[in-house]
């Protein structure tokens, strides 16, 4: 099995998640062996929420380079980043890592078309739902992304940089995120939602309660990445 590179703290609630998954993922399909080998790497959270603000993408892909190669020299056989929002360079990374890195945007993608879906609403921080990483990735396979209203994304992304990232979970912001996923499918006809925030599947873990599936993109990171690194 390939060493496992995740490039973390981005932010630390997820990263806890990432781990403590993949070591649940990989007892369910080799439940003979010991654990996987993993390296975090757990890097700036505050220096990447800046280059992504002022919009320094060519900043934040050198910086993001120089932490993937420490995991390399640590290692690290395949990689990815455990967060959603730095997908926004994902594609330089790919073409310059010199380990292989799995995208969450593209094995997201392929959840969705393995359920068949083809209207999806996107939740996550304000840089992934107006970025174009997702809708690039989706529009290849014919599905349509839904972001919600401007006011509606503004709550989103204020509740996840000042609660879910210090890892605050509450029952209002809760109850307010499963207002929103409501409308989106009532009145956008939405046949599931993303959960491109890798700390959202933490405010949102019941996938059913809307009838729809939603998309828990650290679960399928963490197959993700497991597949490449069981090949």
């Amino acid at each position: 099995m390939k060493v496992i590179g995740i490039i973390g703290g981005i932010g630390p609630e997820s990263t806890t998640d990432y781990y403590r998954r993949l070591l649940a993922a990989h007892d369910k399909r080799r439940p003979q062996e010991g654990n996987p080998a993993i390296i975090i790497n757990s890097i700036d959270l505050k220096k990447v929420i800046r280059l992504v603000t002022e919009n320094l993408l060519t900043d934040l892909t050198e910086y993001l380079l120089t932490e993937i190669r420490r995991l390399a020299s640590a290692g690290a056989e395949c990689g990815l980043l455990s967060a959603n929002t730095p997908h926004i360079v994902f594609d330089e990374l790919a073409r310059r890592s010199s380990v292989p890195l799995v995208s969450i945007v593209e094995a997201t993608c392929a959840e969705a078309k393995r359920l068949r879906i083809k209207k999806v609403g996107l939740f996550g921080t304000r840089f992934t739902m107006q970025g174009q990483f997702y809708p690039k990735v989706f529009s290849r396979e014919g599905i349509r992304l839904v972001i919600p209203s401007q006011e509606e994304q503004n709550y989103i992304h204020d509740k996840y940089m000042n609660e879910l990232i210090p890892g605050i979970f509450l029952d209002q912001t809760r109850d307010r995120l499963l207002a929103i996923a409501a409308r989106l499918q009532q009145q956008d006809g939405v046949e599931g939602l993303i959960l491109g925030g890798t700390e959202l599947p933490l405010i949102l873990p019941d996938s059913t309660s809307l009838g729809i599936p939603f998309l828990d993109t650290t679960q399928i990171h963490v197959n993700a990445i497991l597949d490449c690194a069981l090949v």
